[in-house]
Order: C-alpha cells, then structure tokens, then sequence
C-alpha cells in the first residue's frame, strides 16, 4: 500500500475512536440500557392491555361521571339537594374537574404504548447498548493500528534508502 492510501485509514480510524467519545456514546448507551430495562415489565403486551383496559373501561367512564357531577354541582338547585353533601363533595371538584383534560393527556400515551409493545421487543432484544461504543472504537483502533504500521515502516524504508555510505577509495 502507499502512504498516501494509509493517511485516510488512519484519519479513518481515528474518527471511529474519538466520535464515539465526543458524542458521549457510552454514558448515553448506558442511559438507554437502564431505560429499557425500566420499561421492560411495563411494555409487556399484558401489562400494556391491562393498563389500556383501565384507561378504557374505568378512567374513560369516570370522565364522564366527572363531567356530569361538576355540572351538577353547579347548577344552583342541585346545589340545594346536595348541600348536607357539600363539605364531603367539596374537596373533590377541583379534581373532578380536571379528569377530562386528563384523560386527553393521557390517550396518547395508552394509544403509543399499544402501538409499540411489538418495536419495544424487538429493540429490547438487540445486543446490549453498553457493546455499541465498542462497534465503533475495535475496528477504528485496528484501521489506526493497521494503518500506522505501514506508515512506520514506510517511514523506515525511506530512511534505509536514502542513507548513503562513504566508501574509502
């Protein structure tokens, strides 16, 4: 091989090597790890149903039962009818009347999670994210190792060549 082709391979290897570091690879492939294994049990297709079937069959109706009740309440002649109820109802309005917006905050995130127990698996069953780093820092070093080893023999090759020897005539 020439010089010339081993100074890109050593460029090469050196960029496998340092990028890795420079974005921070292994700290944020550790942070991946820990999060997959945080939302492993809660993305298991079980647990997914289960927690859609809450959101459905209990939350989506107490929504409406929220909605009615604080209507309710503010109609002055239900006022009236439950006023023996009011110090034990009153606490519990302002929470009532915050289930809507809830339950809109929180569709996303069942329709999401039930959209995604299939691609949770299958990059929950990739390698570790730890070996990612790896990927990239084995072959650089070895283009670097490769490629600087033929630019130091090159270099004493060169230096053999032009060496010039005096002899006595």
């Amino acid at each position: 091989m020439t010089r010339k082709l081993l100074w890109p391979v050593l460029a090469i290897g050196v960029l496998l090597v340092a990028l890795p570091l420079v974005f921070q690879l292994p700290s944020r492939t550790a942070a991946g790890e820990r999060m997959l294994s945080d939302f492993q049990p809660l993305m298991q297709a079980s647990h997914v149903q289960q927690t859609a079937a809450y959101y459905d069959n209990v939350f989506v109706p107490l929504g409406t039962v929220a909605t009615q009740f604080t209507s309710a309440a503010a109609d002055p002649q239900m006022q009236k009818q439950l006023t023996p109820l009011m110090p034990m109802l009153q606490p519990v309005i302002p929470i009532f009347r915050q289930v809507p917006a809830g339950l809109a905050w929180y569709k996303p995130l069942v329709t999401t999670m039930q959209g995604n127990v299939n691609d949770f698996k299958a990059v929950n069953a990739l390698p570790s994210f730890r070996l990612f780093t790896w990927f990239f820092v084995v072959p650089g070093l070895l283009l670097v190792l490769i490629s600087g080893f033929g630019l130091w023999e090159g270099r004493t090759e060169r230096a053999h060549l032009h060496t010039t020897r005096l002899t006595p005539a």
